[in-house]
């Protein structure tokens, strides 16, 4: 059963917020194929559970979920709203995600709630004007969860991270990047890996995302967006966008608030 919504909620476009350290998106979804991110994500449903089947595993009914960056998994929303958030590996790690889960199990990787939460989340879908304080409220939100978390990356790592957020073609290549640490080209790739969750270019490509996106939501169309973050075309990006988010960005970013 599905909670009832606010009165004309059902109306508003979905939300999409991104900054240096958080993506947030909340709004219905239909079907998002098997696909992974960049990023450790947290998902809630707002009004209900939805159906999540991580790579290996049989499809899981929950209320919240937390997914590491890399791991593979398809969702099945019939069209409900969903909230996603996820959190850059230079601010912290999948383990400052978790704490806003209850009732907790894992299934290949990633951690299923029953409960968890969904509030916050809720009230940003529900208020046509919450595009002014969705930064406030996932500040509010994460500082909670970060209390509750320990994490220290590799601080060669985190050195990298930062130039490559804020780049848009090809920034350093690798061997540089590496030589700047003082490890090897293949040293510094198993590392990032470790640390991050994917490989260096899927990262890249994934802050590649998050431009285009923040874009979108400024009021540039997509072909504009797909330029300025550094696609061929915006069949490129659109490619990109379905290998990231299991769907066509039509589903997403067609009429967001802006």
């Amino acid at each position: 059963m599905y909670e009832h919504a606010t009165a004309g909620s059902e109306t508003l476009g979905p939300l999409w917020f991104v900054d240096e350290g958080r993506t947030f998106f909340v709004g219905p979804l239909e079907y998002n194929g098997l696909h992974q991110h960049g990023a450790p994500v947290y998902l809630a449903g707002i009004y209900g559970s939805f159906s999540l089947r991580v790579q290996g595993g049989g499809w899981q009914l929950c209320r919240a979920a937390v997914i590491p960056a890399g791991v593979l998994h398809e969702l099945n929303l019939g069209g409900n709203p969903l909230a996603v958030l996820y959190i850059e590996p230079s601010v912290d790690g999948v383990e400052a995600l978790t704490p806003l889960i209850n009732d907790a199990y894992e299934v290949n990787g990633a951690v299923i709630g029953r409960t968890g939460e969904f509030s916050t989340m809720r009230d940003l879908w529900e208020d046509s004007t919450s595009v002014t304080w969705t930064g406030e409220a996932l500040d509010d939100l994460l500082a909670f969860s970060r209390r509750r978390a320990a994490r220290r990356m590799d601080s060669r790592i985190s050195a990298a991270l930062g130039g490559i957020q804020t780049c848009i073609d090809e920034c350093e290549p690798v061997a540089q990047l590496a030589r700047s640490v003082g490890i090897s080209s293949s040293r510094f790739q198993h590392l990032f890996t470790q640390e991050v969750g994917v490989p260096f270019r899927r990262y890249r490509a994934w802050s590649r995302m998050r431009i285009a996106i923040k874009a979108i939501t400024q009021g540039s169309n997509f072909t504009t967006a797909a330029h300025a973050a550094g696609f061929a075309d915006q069949a490129h990006f659109t490619n990109d966008f379905r290998r990231t988010f299991g769907a066509p960005p039509s589903g997403s970013l067609l009429g967001v608030r802006v």
